[in-house]
């Protein structure tokens, strides 16, 4: 028979997942307080996608090597090879700018080849291959660039990272179409919904009562269309938006309805299980981390178009950012549990904090432990959360 849950109940089985919606709430609510709002201004929210996309793009990945059991402490320095890379070729040798994002994508797909040949089919631990992969890269990036920065890049090549759509409908102080689009994501998160609702109950597990359905949908919509209204009112859409969107939604996709995915899960939940069950480990292993050196070069397009210029030092810390993203929004330390969606709002929780605090004046310094604070106390909900689970059996 089909359960009805109701507030509580929901909160309690989903405690993970709940936890991090009210802490990310929590959040924004604490910094807008204390920045007298300015951290909701319209110009700020555009700020906040523009200067933490790349992040948020280097989480997706993340996310997925993670849930495989793995870690990957390279993706800073490959941000950095790769902006270096593009960098060479657009304005040191003068070709076009899309030869320059062509060569970034190439360079990073073998950074992510290179190393999923030795975790995958050697057999050494990520955490080493990818250690050994830090200094590598970040070695090839001062070679690449002989130790100089160079910049600038040509227009095109910065609209990636700091363009906005033109305003094809057009609108009376505002843009109507970063209204409509973000309006058609509304009704595509509804329609999935309850779609998935409907699933539930032909399978007869447990869903929210009705009010809360719709009320969680009217929460969404007036969330997101009231964040499109802000950018809308300042600049419109920022191109880079559009492509964390696709990726966003791509990932997802994979993660939870493709055979890739649910063996990226199977791996990462019990390995021997997987092995015995016929899933192919060393290729899955090995894709993994070819996609991260995909998506490590995006964010290194971004990255260098948005600062304008391809520099030796680019990407510290990057690789921090990422992974506290990843833990702050549910992913298991032991790997097997994660979500992309999650990991983006654990990379906002990451981008607000950022954010408020720069607005507030507070150094670098206590941001940092403020930021570690937070990762370990992340950390600490998830072993408690899991000696929980296992006191219940």
């Amino acid at each position: 028979m089909t359960g009805i849950a109701n507030l509580r109940e929901l909160f309690t089985r989903n405690i993970r997942t709940s936890g991090i919606y009210i802490a990310f709430v929590l959040i924004i609510a604490l910094f807008t307080v204390l920045t007298d709002g300015r951290l909701l201004s319209d110009r700020n929210l555009t700020t906040l996608v523009l200067q933490f996309s790349y992040i948020l793009i280097l989480a997706i990945g993340m996310v997925i090597i993670i849930i495989g059991g793995h870690i990957d402490l390279s993706v800073g320095s490959v941000v950095a090879l790769t902006g270096a890379v593009a960098a060479v070729v657009v304005i040191r040798n003068g070709l076009p700018w899309w030869v320059g994002v062509l060569a970034a994508l190439g360079t990073g797909l073998l950074v992510g080849a290179w190393q999923g040949f030795w975790v995958a089919y050697v057999g050494i631990p990520a955490f080493i291959v990818t250690l050994a992969g830090m200094l590598l890269f970040r070695g090839l990036t001062l070679d690449v660039l002989n130790n100089v920065s160079l910049s600038p890049f040509p227009a095109e090549y910065n609209s990636i990272a700091t363009g906005f759509v033109p305003a094809l409908l057009g609108g009376y102080g505002y843009d109507t179409f970063t209204l409509v689009i973000f309006a058609i994501g509304v009704l595509g998160f509804a329609y999935n919904s309850w779609r998935n609702r409907r699933a539930r109950i032909e399978y007869k597990q447990t869903v929210e009562a009705p009010v809360l359905f719709v009320l969680k949908l009217v929460v969404v919509a007036a969330v997101v269309m009231w964040f499109a209204y802000n950018l809308a009112t300042y600049r419109g859409l920022p191109a880079v938006l559009i492509v964390l969107a696709v990726l966003v939604l791509a990932y997802t996709l994979v993660t939870k309805h493709s055979v890739f995915g649910r063996h990226v899960y199977a791996i990462g939940g019990n390995l021997a299980a997987a092995q015995l069950s016929g899933v192919r480990v060393k290729r899955v292993n090995f894709w993994m981390f070819v996609n991260m050196g995909f998506l490590a070069a995006v964010a290194g397009i971004v990255f260098s178009a948005r600062s304008d210029t391809a520099q030796p030092a680019a990407g510290n810390m990057f690789e921090l950012d990422a992974i506290a993203a990843c833990f702050i929004g549910g992913a298991a330390v032991t790997g097997g549990i994660g979500t992309v969606t999650g990991a983006m709002v654990g990379g906002l929780i990451m981008a607000v904090m950022s954010n408020g605090m720069s607005l507030m004046g507070i150094d670098q310094s206590t941001q940092q432990i403020v930021k570690g604070i937070v990762l370990l106390l992340a950390v600490a909900f998830d072993v408690w959360n899991k000696k929980r689970a296992a006191a219940a059996r």
